[in-house]
C-alpha cells in the first residue's frame, strides 16, 4: 500500500514515513502542495496524509484539487495532519475532500489506528465497486438477451418496436422518410412439416444470416418478428432505397439454394417481401407503416411469391419487377 505524506516541516514528515515504514506501508514524501499535487498525479497513492498550514498553497486547497484529479469510481483516503482542530477547521477539511484528522504531535497508536480504519473502508469500497461493475455487467447481458431473438440471433419484436418508434419520432424531428421491410419465407409450413422442425430452424437461420449480409449501415435493423417472418428498419431511406435493399434480400435468400422439395412447385426456399415508406408525422402512428408494408406483403405473396411489392401509404402498391416475374 502506497502513501503520500505531504508536509512542509522536516522533521514531521520524516517520523510519519518512519511509522508508516513499520506499518508495512510505501510512503513518498512531498514537501508543498504543488509537489503534493504532482506526486498525486504520477504515483496515484493509496493513502493521504496531509498538512494543513503548508506555505503557498495549504492543505485544504491541496486536498480539493486532488479530489478533482480523482478518476471517475477513484477514492483515495485523505487524513488531515494538524494543531488545529477547532470545529470550523473540522467542518472544512470534511467540506473540501477530507476523511480523518490526525493531530500533531502525531501518536503512532493513533495514526496505526486511522490507517487501518482507511484500509478496511477501501477495502469494503473496492469490494462494493467490483461487485456493482459485476451487476452492472450482468444486467448489460439481461439487456442484450432480452433484445435478440433466441433462435436467429438477430432482434427480436421487443427490440423491433422499441427501434421503430425511435426512427419514427426522429423522422418526425427530420422530415425525413423512413422505411419498412416484411419478409416471409415461401411455404414454410410445408418445409418445416416435410423436413422437421430442426430442418426448419436451421433454415430459419440461414435466412436471417442471409438477409443480414445486405445491410450495410449500422443504424438499418432486421428483426424476427414471428415465426417465419421478419421485418427490417431502414432510417432515412426513401422508397426507391428500401426496394433496393429488398430486392437483394430477396436475391440473397435465394441464392443460397436451400432445396424445398415440398412446395408446390419444387426448387428452392424463397421470400416475399413487402416494402413501405413514408415521412414520419405527428397525425399517424407507426403502426401505419407495419400495415402497409403487410399489406404489401400480402400481395406479393398473391402475386406468386419470391417477389417484392411497395407501397406507398395511402397511394397503392406495385410489383416490383424481379428474377421470379
Amino acid at each position: 500500500m502506497k502513501a503520500l505524506v505531504i508536509e512542509d516541516t522536516v522533521t514531521s514528515a520524516t517520523l510519519v514515513c518512519h511509522q508508516l515504514r513499520k506499518m508495512g506501508l510505501e510512503p513518498t514524501h512531498a514537501k508543498d502542495g504543488s509537489l503534493g499535487i504532482e506526486a498525486f498525479k504520477a504515483s496515484r497513492p493509496d493513502l493521504i496524509l496531509l498538512d494543513i498550514i503548508m506555505p503557498g498553497m495549504d492543505g485544504f486547497e491541496v486536498a480539493r484539487r486532488i479530489r478533482q484529479l480523482e478518476r471517475d469510481g477513484e477514492w483515495t483516503p485523505i487524513i488531515f495532519l494538524t494543531a488545529r482542530t477547532s470545529d470550523e477547521d473540522l467542518q472544512r477539511g470534511i467540506e473540501v475532500g477530507g476523511d480523518d484528522y490526525l493531530a500533531k504531535p502525531v501518536s503512532e497508536a493513533v495514526l496505526g489506528a486511522k490507517v487501518r480504519a482507511m484500509q478496511r473502508i477501501a477495502q469494503m469500497r473496492y469490494s462494493l465497486l467490483v461487485l456493482t461493475r459485476k451487476l452492472d455487467d450482468a444486467n448489460s447481458e439481461l439487456r442484450r438477451l432480452s433484445s435478440v431473438d433466441g433462435l436467429t440471433g438477430i432482434a427480436n419484436r421487443r427490440e423491433f418496436d422499441e427501434t421503430l418508434l425511435r426512427e419514427w419520432r426522429r423522422g418526425i424531428r427530420s422530415g425525413r422518410p423512413l422505411s419498412l421491410l416484411v419478409a416471409d419465407v415461401d411455404y414454410f409450413k410445408q418445409f418445416n412439416d416435410g423436413y422437421g422442425h430442426q430442418v426448419g430452424d436451421e433454415c430459419l437461420k440461414a435466412v436471417a444470416r442471409s438477409m443480414q449480409s445486405e445491410l450495410k449501415r449500422p443504424s438499418d435493423l432486421l428483426a424476427r418478428f414471428g415465426g417465419e417472418e421478419f421485418v427490417v428498419v431502414l432510417p432515412e431511406t426513401d422508397i426507391q432505397g428500401a426496394a433496393a435493399v429488398s430486392e437483394s434480400m430477396r436475391r440473397a435468400v435465394e441464392a443460397m439454394g436451400i432445396t424445398h422439395r415440398h412446395a408446390p412447385v419444387p426448387g428452392v426456399v424463397t421470400v416475399s417481401v413487402g416494402v413501405a415508406s413514408l415521412v414520419p408525422d405527428r397525425e399517424r402512428r407507426p403502426e401505419a407503416l407495419i400495415e402497409a408494408a403487410d399489406k404489401a406483403l400480402y400481395e406479393a405473396k398473391r402475386g406468386g411469391r419470391n417477389r417484392v411489392t411497395i407501397k406507398m401509404p395511402g397511394i397503392g402498391s406495385a410489383p416490383l419487377p424481379s428474377k421470379a416475374d
